[in-house]
């Protein structure tokens, strides 16, 4: 395929490298060509060109020709893309949901007839979290006769002496002003920011760690596409807890807007090897866990799936720099489409994908050295009132 990704950051710059290398025709479009070339690296030849995904003539004069548009950008400008994707006549994925037309539903699913339309495909939030997290949470209910609740918990953490941002600042700033979205009784609500405090254990090294509410897609994504009552989203670790104590101090607020200081703008590899060499950047880590529960033949069961990616020092073990979270989205984003479910249209979920493709991207993802486990507890029959 001819492959156009919008917004070529930490995550992006690697998605193109890892689309190129499946064979693909692959260029990137970003606000800041030099930036954008930074992050690929002077030894890429991935072409690169300026767009900015403010603007959709930008986009389509950047990405004239492609087959599939890679949506790498802030989820704000995810209609913009959308948009410009169908005056393209292109494919289109993108890696998570802005929420701003309506608080519980994917602002893209409001293309879903155009997509029709046009005959093409718009898969979205197609990531690790959510994306991966949403296919574990299918894959756990196929396991059983009836759902109940659905968990998402995820660790984040970054051992530096200064704050280092995983994500753009735009994405970090968003979720940390965002109210987290819950799924309680079969109805949506927003709950208190960092509500929710929980201990939760995930697998070594990780262990136990408290966990709270967070403004997570998949919450407002699963309850559309299959039967369950109760769903949330918490995180984890020391990156979410220095957003947890600045939003405590009130230093987190929406007419204050981006502190720089607080939110930096996302590291170049050259720039986060130069902080692992002076020892600011020692390590990071990304987990998933997806906690499913339910009954199979009148018998209340846990299916439980933890995800535990690569850690910072295993991805420079490998002669790369990036972290994590990058790390891991942009693998899970470059096996999405090369299970790219071209045969259908319209906007779809990664759960909605077929029972075939969703367990040959679990295959592949296991193929990248992502550790993914199964582990199904039965459950006393009297805890059916507790769920």
């Amino acid at each position: 395929m001819r492959i156009f990704v919008l917004g070529a950051g930490g995550t992006g710059s690697l998605l193109a490298e890892l689309l190129a290398r499946q064979g693909h025709t692959v260029w990137c479009g970003d606000r800041d060509p030099d930036r954008a070339r930074r992050f690929l690296g002077k030894n890429s030849k991935i072409e690169v060109v300026e767009a900015n995904a403010r603007n959709l003539w930008s986009i389509v004069r950047a990405g004239r020709g492609a087959n599939l548009v890679v949506n790498s950008s802030p989820a704000v400008y995810n209609k913009i893309i959308l948009r410009a994707a169908l005056r393209l006549r292109a494919h289109y994925i993108d890696l998570n949901a802005h929420l701003s037309s309506s608080p519980f539903r994917p602002e893209q699913f409001r293309f879903h007839k155009r997509f029709v339309a046009k005959n093409r495909v718009a898969l979205i939030c197609a990531g690790a979290a959510p994306g991966l997290t949403n296919l574990l949470a299918h894959r756990g209910a196929e396991l059983l006769d009836s759902t109940e609740s659905i968990q998402i918990r995820l660790f984040e953490s970054t051992e530096s002496k200064d704050p280092i941002s995983t994500w753009s600042a735009d994405v970090a700033y968003d979720a940390a002003i965002s109210r987290p979205r819950v799924y309680r009784n079969g109805r949506f609500a927003l709950a208190r920011r960092f509500d929710g405090r929980e201990k939760f254990r995930f697998p070594p090294p990780v262990g136990e760690t408290l966990v709270y509410l967070a403004a997570q897609d998949e919450v407002c994504m699963l309850p559309y596409v299959m039967p369950v009552r109760d769903v949330d989203a918490k995180i984890g670790g020391n990156d979410f807890d220095r957003l947890r104590r600045w939003y405590r101090q009130g230093r987190l607020n929406r007419s204050a807007g981006i502190v720089r200081k607080r939110f930096p703008q996302t590291l170049t590899p050259r720039r986060v090897a130069k902080l692992i060499r002076q020892g600011v950047l020692e390590n990071a880590r990304f987990a998933a866990a997806v906690l499913v529960r339910g009954t199979k033949d009148d018998q209340p069961l846990l299916v439980r799936w933890d995800a535990n990616f690569p850690t910072l020092y295993q991805i420079r073990q490998r002669g790369l720099i990036s972290t994590p979270i990058s790390y891991a989205t942009a693998h899970l984003a470059a096996i999405f489409i090369k299970h790219f479910p071209r045969d259908l249209s319209g906007v779809i979920e990664p759960g909605m994908l077929s029972v075939e493709t969703r367990r040959a991207i679990v295959v592949d993802a296991r193929s990248r050295d992502f550790r993914i486990a199964l582990k199904i507890t039965k459950l006393k029959k009297q805890e059916d009132d507790d769920f």
